[in-house]
């Protein structure tokens, strides 16, 4: 079982997470007149849902347990996010699903990065794949509204838009699994990615 409390606290709001981010996606998508967005957004409410069957995997794996508490708190934010979409114009749905997206790609690599510190390496590709697919989504909300005269006002005070992000990836630059754990630099875990440690995890 897993005995590092910062990998399952992260795997359980992970897989919490993702139900909050599909259900928000729902109302997001029923809220765009474009066909071309709608079709975009529910692709990107499928991959949540792809990532919640991942991270369970995992959680099953390592008899890590799905927090009752995390769940019922996704169900509500992703159910009121979803009706909020109806009201709240279509500027706030993209800013804020962009913004949820740059946080998410950290949360990928930094589980990456704790399961390597305790010399797990066998699920480095769907991490990565995962990680990658978050930043995926978060290019797609910038592109959307990153000409807004919204956008300047927004990024003052919820800092993202064109000159802030939550990660430092960069797609164009590339982004490689092998290179993976030097990003997202700013949590702890990073400096004790490659520490020796004892073999804190047997599979159950």
């Amino acid at each position: 079982m897993l005995k590092d409390p910062v990998l399952i606290d992260l795997l359980q709001k992970a897989y919490s997470g993702e139900k909050a981010a599909a259900f928000a996606y729902q109302g997001h998508a029923g809220s765009v007149k474009s066909a071309d967005e709608k079709l975009a957004i529910r692709q990107i409410e499928i991959d949540e849902w792809n990532h919640r069957a991942e991270v369970l995997a995992m959680m099953q794996q390592y008899g890590v347990p799905v927090s009752k508490l995390q769940e019922a708190k996704s169900y509500l934010i992703g159910k009121v996010i979803s009706a909020s979409c109806y009201v709240i114009g279509w500027f706030m749905p993209f800013y804020f699903a962009g913004n949820l997206e740059s946080g998410n790609v950290c949360e990928y690599v930094r589980m990456k990065r704790l399961f390597n510190a305790l010399d797990i390496t066998e699920h480095d590709a769907v991490l990565y794949e995962m990680s990658l697919k978050e930043k995926e989504h978060e290019v797609y909300f910038y592109e959307s509204i990153k000409n807004s005269k919204m956008l300047p006002f927004f990024e003052r005070f919820f800092k993202w838009g064109n000159n802030n992000k939550k990660n430092d990836i960069d797609l164009d630059a590339g982004f490689y699994l092998e290179d993976t754990n030097r990003y997202c630099p700013g949590y702890g875990e990073k400096k004790q990615a490659h520490a020796p440690v004892d073999k804190a995890v047997q599979q159950v």
